[in-house]
Formats: structure tokens, sequence, C-alpha cells
């Protein structure tokens, strides 16, 4: 079974499969693909669970899925700026994983390899629309597993800042920020994610950080002391 707190995004879109169509049958293929299967503390590697997801293996997928569904719905939320449209896309990623698990070569990390599906969702989803601001009360609402008792006022206070600065980019340049910063990518992760050349990456990662970097002044923060 789930644990309720990892499956938000899940939750979530079942309760909307009566109104939001197609999108919602995909979200429900997903739901009875991915639920029902038995627990498992497996601590397989990815590279095993591919392996094993190739061959048909439900437990398998099941088991990624408990491992990553969380950080897919938070870079597709980054993103799109939208919960259902960030929800549609951890549906249609997970699917891919499942009927396509053979192309994996493991020449990349899986994290890499399954972000890179999202982020080509992401920008599916967006072409032909305006880009739409992000749900900033959204984001706060989204269980963080790295998260300790132990975070600060301060951190908390930084934490906002980052995620108010992050509006401010374009999406370009918010992907890599979200890529470096928030899944700890290298520049060459985050080119093979995004299909720009390693100097691109660098560039926009320049850009972004003055961006950030005013924005941080703006409200009064000296950006070196950051």
């Amino acid at each position: 079974m789930l644990v309720p707190a990892d499956t938000r995004p899940f939750a979530l879109a079942t309760q909307q499969v009566a109104s939001t169509g197609a999108a919602a049958a995909r979200v429900a293929e997903t739901i009875r693909t991915l639920h029902g299967l038995d627990g498992s503390t497996d601590q397989a590697s990815d590279a095993s669970l591919m392996a094993r997801v190739a061959e048909g293996d439900r437990r398998a997928i099941r088991l990624l899925f408990e491992r990553y569904q969380l950080i897919v719905y938070r870079f597709a939320l980054r993103l799109v700026g939208n919960s259902a449209t960030a929800e549609d896309i951890v549906s249609d990623v997970f699917l891919d994983l499942w009927r396509h698990a053979a192309s994996f070569e493991g020449r990349a990390r899986l994290s890499t390899f399954i972000l890179a599906i999202a982020r080509n969702k992401a920008v599916s989803a967006m072409r032909g629309r305006t880009d739409q601001p992000l749900e900033d009360a959204m984001l706060k609402a989204i269980p963080d597993p790295a998260s300790t008792a132990e975070e600060t006022l301060v951190a908390s206070a930084r934490s906002a800042l980052m995620r108010q600065g992050l509006t401010q980019l374009s999406p370009a340049h918010r992907e890599i920020i979200d890529l470096v910063y928030y899944h700890e990518k290298t520049i060459e992760e985050v080119a093979a994610i995004v299909g720009a050349p390693p100097a691109t990456v660098k560039t926009r990662m320049f850009y972004a950080r003055k961006r950030l970097a005013e924005h941080l002044k703006a409200a009064g923060i000296d950006p070196a002391r950051w």
C-alpha cells in the first residue's frame, strides 16, 4: 500500500477523475497500474529495478514510483505552474517508464533519464499557451522528505525567497536552477535533460543566478552573503 504522504499528487488526481476528461483517464490508468501491488522494503538499485520493469515486473515499477514520483511532481510543477498539469505529467512519465523500460541503457543516472522525460512532457504541455505563474501556495504544501525538525526560520525565509525568485525567471532559466539546486544535477546531466550543450547550460545558469541576485537585492539581502 502506498504511503499517503508520498502519493499526494495521485490522490488529488483521483478526486478529479470525473471532471478532467482524457487527462483524468490517463491518471486513472496509472493508478490502476501502480496501486494494489505488494509492498516492499526492497533496496534494489535503480538499474536492477529497471531491468525488472523491462521484464514486466509490476512490483519494480511500484518501487520506482515510490522513489521518484514526488521528485517528478515538484519538477513538473515548477515548470508548468499548474498542479493538475503536473499530476498528468507524473502519470505520463511513469506510464512511459513502464512501457519503454528497455530503452534505458544505464549510461546516465535513472533520475536524469526520468527528469528528461518529465521535461519533454512539460514542454509539450506548455506549448501553445501563455506561461502561467507558479502556484507558490501549492509548492509550500508539498511534503519534502529531506526536511527535518532542525530547519530554522532563516532557512524557511531563504526557501521562500528562492521560490519567489524562481517565479521571476523565464522557463528556460527556471528549469536550470531547479535541476542544479533542487535536484543536485551536474552541468553535464542538466545538458542531457534539457537537450542543450553544456556551454549553453552554463550561460543560462549565469543569467539565472544574476536575475536571482537582483531579486535578493530588491528584498534587502546581500547576495554575497546568501
